[in-house]
């Protein structure tokens, strides 16, 4: 490994930076949408106050998300093409984990797309499509843990401690406010929500917590990988 990958450039940094801030962005997003839906909602706030909250937030998540792939593919180390932006698993370089990066990415502009036409696609159409924003947090989470050298560190092992915590409970709250009916999918979200904690934390005892993490993710397109 070269002075220049342990050192880091600038634009690694604000790569690592920007994915970060996105992805907290994305959790609290995700955390808003759970725990506001449905009867869930907070009285104190009116709807409208929740539904900008939520667009901003989710306005400023896509804004350093665009940080976070720019820099990294202008980052000289890892010679990124653009087309990997938009093209998931199409990489040389940690394909795996920078595609699951990528599916993330690509979920979240479908969001955006059909948000400026939602008027024409209809509330259910757009509802359906909107909901592929909670399927991008989890891809982010494993992406951002595959792929990073600072996975290992206390804090930033906290930080996925955080977000896991905050998104479990925003489905917690939102099951217990639930009314009746809908027996299946309130089944599916609390098995969701308790899959993921557990094979984040299997996937990290076994990947980017043991010796060797970059090495065996370097080039493996179907194997678990990452670090830098």
């Amino acid at each position: 490994m070269t002075t220049a990958a342990l050192t880091g450039s600038p634009l690694w940094y604000a790569s690592r930076a920007g994915g970060t801030l996105a992805l907290i962005l994305l959790t609290a997003t995700v955390v808003l949408g759970i725990a506001s839906g449905g009867r869930a909602a907070p009285r104190r706030m009116g709807r409208f106050e929740i539904s900008l909250l939520h667009r901003n937030l989710s306005l400023l998540t896509v804004v350093f998300l665009a940080l976070h792939v720019v820099t990294a593919v202008l980052d000289p180390f890892v010679h990124l093409g653009w087309a990997v932006a938009l093209v998931p698993f199409g990489a040389s370089y940690r394909p795996l984990w920078l595609g699951l990066g990528t599916a993330a990415f690509d979920l979240l502009l479908a969001v955006l797309v059909t948000s400026a036409f939602r008027s024409r696609l209809g509330v259910r159409r757009w509802k359906a499509v909107h909901w592929l924003a909670y399927a991008a947090w989890p891809l982010a989470v494993f992406h951002g843990a595959g792929t990073g050298t600072d996975t290992p560190l206390p804090l930033q092992l906290w930080l996925y401690a955080g977000c896991l915590a905050a998104v479990v409970g925003a489905v917690g709250w939102r099951l217990a406010k639930a009314g009746p009916g809908r027996v299946a999918g309130r089944l599916a979200a609390a098995v969701a929500a308790t899959a993921v904690p557990v094979v984040l934390t299997a996937f990290l005892a076994a990947g980017p917590l043991q010796p060797g993490w970059a090495q065996r993710a370097a080039t493996t397109a179907i194997q678990f990988g990452g670090g830098r």
